[in-house]
């Protein structure tokens, strides 16, 4: 994850290598919701910023969201999500759905087009499906919706590896996070701009419970 990007007009090897943004996020569907994770190092360059930069964050008590690309973007629109959402529980006496908030955060994205350097993971439960809810959105505000996983960031060929062999339907909340601790770890093992610890959630019907 880069600490600091300068230039915020693209061109096509630009936007590479902010998709390529040094950092490994990775959500699965699980048999009751879903499981989050990410690793905790920011980088500068070739230089490591931080080994304790927050990358997974509780939006409310059913949806979580990952970031990687600019931190200053990606807090930024992290905490417009997490205000939103607020503001619609209260609305409506009841916490928004997964997908509100990805096509919050996907409306946020595409208002900017360009402007935030942001590709964040939303992954929650869904109260009115009963299922784990997985979606990506890209700093274009490109929204798509995720069947069994995802993975972004530098480090997300690794994980995508390790998911593609491992992941199955219906696994329980255990596996789950242990299938992406060993994402992860694979990414951390090859990646240099993965590294340091682990943040893990769950997502259920019992709301969000991070690993410690």
């Amino acid at each position: 994850m880069n600490e600091h990007i300068l230039n915020n007009k693209f061109d096509s090897q630009t936007l590479d290598n902010i998709i390529k943004t040094g950092t490994t996020t990775v959500a699965i569907k699980i048999k009751d919701g879903v499981v989050v994770g990410t690793e905790s190092q920011a980088t500068a360059g070739y230089f490591v910023a931080t080994k304790q930069a927050q990358k997974l964050f509780k939006i409310n008590d059913f949806c979580a969201a990952t970031i990687s690309g600019g931190v200053a973007d990606c807090q930024y629109v992290v905490g417009q999500a997490i205000a939103l959402s607020n503001l619609k529980t209260v609305e409506e006496e009841k916490i928004p759905e997964p997908k509100y908030v990805a096509n919050t955060v996907r409306n946020l994205l595409y208002q900017g087009r360009s402007y935030f350097l942001t590709l964040m993971i939303i992954a929650g439960y869904s109260e009115k499906e009963g299922i784990g809810m997985l979606y990506g959105i890209d700093l274009l505000g490109t929204l798509y919706e995720e069947e069994k996983f995802i993975s972004f960031g530098s480090g997300s060929p690794y994980s995508l590896g390790v998911l593609e062999t491992e992941w199955k339907e219906n696994m329980t909340a255990p596996d789950g996070l242990k299938l992406v601790e060993k994402a992860i770890t694979s990414s951390r093992a090859r990646d240099a701009g993965s590294g340091y610890k682990l943040q893990l959630a769950t997502i259920t019907k019992s709301g969000f419970k991070q690993k410690k």
